[in-house]
């Protein structure tokens, strides 16, 4: 990136010093050629030079070292409309169709253009018209105004190559001091692949676009040092949760597998309680497991996000909770969220379902109104130091730990109302009980 960065300053540059040393020359180039040409309008002949001159003169040059002939710096002639010339001097200038037909009266009174002496030297001619039956040209060369071009062109490459230089190699220090930040990113990003240390963290100053990516970059290594601890805590938690099962029912087949070695049946009500627990311990180890599935999804996992109509989620709900025994009275209104119809029919299971266990043999009051789910029961309630931990994994107050369930329920009911963009909160009824309450976005008509 540095070299493309130096690479691209250097080549801008080249361009803008070009197009500015092709201007300059182009302007110093008219403006020379403008002087040159008015220094040959500002010559003046005495008229009494010139006619003697032209009395004296032939078609071709003449020496004007010797005698009295009129000593004249420039190439002039007079030309005549037939194209017959009388050359002023020891340099003759080739006659063309312009001096011909300016000599004539057709093509106005003066002209200036480039033409060449006889000799083959370039020269700046101009032509005017003396009267209808003759041209006066004068001439100057052009080797000096060639010559002061030649000499422009080589400053204008040489500044231009010092520009370019200048250019490449500030563009070189701006992109090291640009990039650092860039650089050490890059050095965080390979020390996070090779070590797998999420707590490396890069220094963020200022406030431009490499110091957003910066701190977006520390966020992200955060969250996904928040998600590992996560990971691990739920792994770890898992482990104790399924240790509890596993080893109640290592014993219990402990104990039937003896029996039947040793020859010493168990009596039969005993036998049947235990085969019941073992029932039990596998229906709390399958319910513990399908938990763990549930909240160890990734977002890659999750069912497409659709329009759905959140009242008939909660009715499928609340029919399954009724045929697990549960009493359930319902008052809902039409609601239509964006989510993920089985993750919200299981969060609204499992908060019915909790409000059965702390109530049982009385009713749970559910209720949707303008995207708000409420789960009422008629049960102890909670302590109010213990309800910032309802929704965490695992957590089980002490009153509910004699109580089948495994502590995820109501954390999937959290995850479960962070994917459809909602929140769930639990607190104490007026008049004794819980009441859950999911707040969910949505509108109570469907969309198209």
């Amino acid at each position: 990136m540095r070299s493309r960065l130096t690479l691209l300053v250097a080549a801008a540059v080249a361009i803008a010093v070009a197009v500015s040393a092709v201007g300059c020359w182009y302007f110093v180039q008219r403006e020379l050629s403008w002087q040159l040409n008015e220094s040959l309008r500002d010559i003046r002949v005495p008229w009494s030079l010139l006619d003697k001159a032209v009395k004296e003169c032939s078609p071709n040059p003449v020496s004007t070292s010797g005698g009295d002939y009129p000593p004249f710096p420039e190439p002039m002639q007079i030309v005549y409309p037939d194209g017959t010339r009388c050359v002023m001097g020891n340099t003759a200038i080739k006659v063309t169709y312009r001096e011909r037909k300016i000599a004539a009266g057709y093509r106005g009174q003066e002209e200036v253009y480039d033409g060449f002496a006889d000799n083959g030297k370039p020269i700046r001619v101009l032509v005017k018209n003396v009267d209808q039956n003759a041209a006066f040209v004068i001439a100057r060369p052009l080797h000096e105004l060639r010559s002061t071009l030649r000499r422009v062109s080589v400053m204008l490459v040489i500044v231009a190559a010092l520009g370019v230089l200048v250019a490449a190699t500030a563009g070189l220090l701006v992109s090291r001091a640009a990039l650092r930040p860039v650089g050490r990113l890059t050095r965080a990003v390979e020390h996070i692949a090779q070590t797998e240390d999420l707590n490396t963290r890069i220094p963020v100053e200022g406030t431009d676009e490499i110091a957003r990516l910066s701190a977006s970059f520390n966020a992200m290594t955060a969250a996904l040092a928040g998600s590992r601890v996560r990971q691990q805590q739920l792994v770890a938690d898992a482990g104790h949760e399924l240790r509890t099962p596993l080893t109640t029912l290592r014993t219990n087949i402990d104990l039937l597998l003896r029996s039947e070695q040793t020859g010493r049946s168990l009596d039969p009500g005993a036998k049947e309680r235990l085969l019941v627990n073992v029932k039990a311990q596998f229906a709390e180890l399958t319910t513990l497991v399908g938990d763990l599935l549930q909240l160890a999804r990734g977002d890659t996992d999750h069912e497409p996000h659709l329009e759905l109509p959140l009242h008939e989620v909660v009715t499928a709900a609340v029919e399954r909770a009724r045929l697990r025994g549960a009493e359930v009275s319902t008052e809902l209104s039409p609601w239509y969220v964006v989510g993920s119809a089985t993750s919200l029919e299981r969060a609204v299971l499992n908060l019915i379902d909790n409000a059965a266990k702390f109530s049982p043999g009385r009713e749970v009051e559910v209720a949707l109104r303008e995207g708000v789910l409420t789960v009422r029961d008629h049960g102890p309630g909670i302590a109010e130091d213990e309800l910032p931990h309802v929704f965490e994994r695992f957590w089980r107050s002490p009153s509910a730990r004699s109580l089948p369930g495994s502590g995820l329920g109501l954390a999937i009911v959290a995850q479960a109302a962070a994917e459809a963009d909602g929140v769930v909160s639990l607190d104490n009824a007026a008049g004794g009980g819980t009441i859950a309450t999911m707040r969910l976005p949505g509108r109570p008509q469907a969309s198209g």
